[in-house]
């Protein structure tokens, strides 16, 4: 029988799987059936973006189960995010109604800010998919545009369903890769509360003042990357690959021998046990596994701070190393 995961109780009152399975850089032709046999296995939240290009495989790989009678649609969270080019209002709402008919599952559990910047608009049957460039070789770095965060929040607001609201297609909003001040200034005009703040979380970057920030303000926070290093190598990324990888350091290698658990149990649980949501993937069933039941044990307080100390201040997500830079995390 699959295990249960804990839920974090969300500002927006609803429930969110603290393990889901993410879905970065899964590919188009396996992304359905990895999708489904992660339900299968009893993941029961799966973390998508627009910008990954994979939503219609993922509702594909959603609805398969639903129809085998392995869950409901109610007992799965789906998370997806607005892209940096549909800021403006009209262009936030075009976008997220697409994205939702994508995903095919009649609503979004939660919807975020993908990053804090706007981008000039790219109609969608011009690029799909622009990540952050405006030409399809992605050589140019798309200019940005002048579309304050406000604009970009009330027209979320506006998605969500509520008594007042009841066509609204998402359930809950929130934000990623935003800094504390920005969130300062969200909060003083936010009329529905942001329920989630996704970010970059792993030993090397620990970030605990953005961290006690959120959670501080009922902010649930979901870490990416919790692996480190490891999700950026097959990008190229330079820093990422002059890192020591965080599953051969002394420090997790020997907290995973005294629990008898893999590395990745172990910096999955620093999070999980500090109330972190993480949505790692992986192509191993035996993983997928281990890392659905990365919450069955208990590190120690000394522990945690071990793991802790192994802060680098090190990103790896970082748009400032492009060729014309964006400076987001300066």
């Amino acid at each position: 029988m699959a295990p249960t995961t804990p839920t974090v109780k969300l500002a927006s009152g609803y429930e969110m799987p603290i393990v889901g399975f993410g879905i970065w850089k899964v590919p188009r032709e396996t992304c359905a059936d990895q999708v489904y046999n992660a339900i299968k296995l009893g993941y029961r939240h799966i973390d998508g973006a627009w910008d990954y290009a994979n939503s219609a495989e993922a509702g594909q790989g959603v609805r398969r189960a639903i129809e085998e009678g392995i869950v409901k649609r109610e007992d799965i969270f789906i998370t997806s995010k607005l892209w940096n080019n549909y800021h403006a209002r009209e262009h936030a709402l075009e976008m997220a109604k697409l994205e939702n008919e994508t995903w095919g599952l009649g609503y979004l559990d939660l919807f975020l800010i993908h990053f804090p910047i706007a981008q000039e608009y790219i109609p969608i049957d011009k690029i799909r998919y622009p990540a952050f460039w405006s030409d399809k070789e992605q050589t140019k770095v798309t200019p940005l545009a002048k579309v304050p965060i406000s604009e970009t929040w009330k027209a979320l607001e506006d998605m969500v369903q509520t008594k007042e609201n009841p066509n609204g297609f998402i359930k809950s909003i929130g934000i990623s890769n935003f800094h504390s001040q920005l969130i300062y200034d969200l909060l003083s005009y936010a009329k529905i509360h942001p329920s989630v703040l996704q970010i970059e979380h792993h030993p090397y970057l620990t970030q605990p003042d953005l961290i006690a920030m959120a959670q501080e303000n009922n902010i649930a926070v979901t870490g990416y990357s919790t692996f480190g290093p490891q999700s950026f190598i097959e990008l190229d990324n330079a820093t990422a690959k002059t890192a020591k990888p965080l599953f051969e350091t002394d420090v997790v290698k020997s907290i995973a021998a005294k629990h008898s658990k893999s590395p990745g149990q172990v910096l999955l649980r620093w999070c999980t046990q500090r109330g972190i949501i993480v949505i790692p993937k992986s192509n191993s069933v035996e993983r997928l596994k281990q890392n659905l039941e990365c919450c069955s044990f208990d590190l120690s307080d000394d522990e945690i701070k071990q793991i802790s100390s192994l802060n680098l201040n090190l990103r790896f997500n970082n748009p400032a190393t492009f060729q014309t830079p964006l400076r987001i995390f300066a």
